[in-house]
């Protein structure tokens, strides 16, 4: 088993969860996060000034899955995400030692 987490851009929340939704991940965790990598931020006028605004929005995904599903979750993550531009984002993949279902005791690949 497999976390697979994906930084994204707001805006393609639907796009990344239909294309999931397609090859049979249909649980998922969004949570609204605010980071920066190669794009440094950006330069915004609020009220006059001028200031940089250093951290930007995003959302970070969060599909646990099975071994064998994991190309094509990041495969289908990254077509959906992809805008072309910088800032589109990043793929992580952690193992999972152990999943629980709390309602029925389920574990594991069984839990998901």
């Amino acid at each position: 088993m497999k976390i697979v987490m994906a930084v994204i851009k707001p805006f393609k929340l639907d796009e990344v969860r239909e294309a999931l939704d397609a090859i049979g991940i249909h649980g998922l965790t969004v949570t609204e996060v605010k980071g920066y990598g190669r794009q440094k931020g950006h330069t915004e006028i609020y009220r006059g000034a001028e200031y940089t605004a250093s951290f930007l929005p995003k959302l970070k995904v969060e599909a646990a899955v099975r071994a064998e599903l994991v190309d094509r979750t990041v495969e289908a993550i990254s077509a959906a995400a992809r805008t072309g531009h910088i800032g589109d984002g990043k793929i992580f993949v952690e193992a999972i030692e152990q999943a629980v279902r709390i309602r029925t005791g389920e574990r594991d690949s069984d839990a998901l």
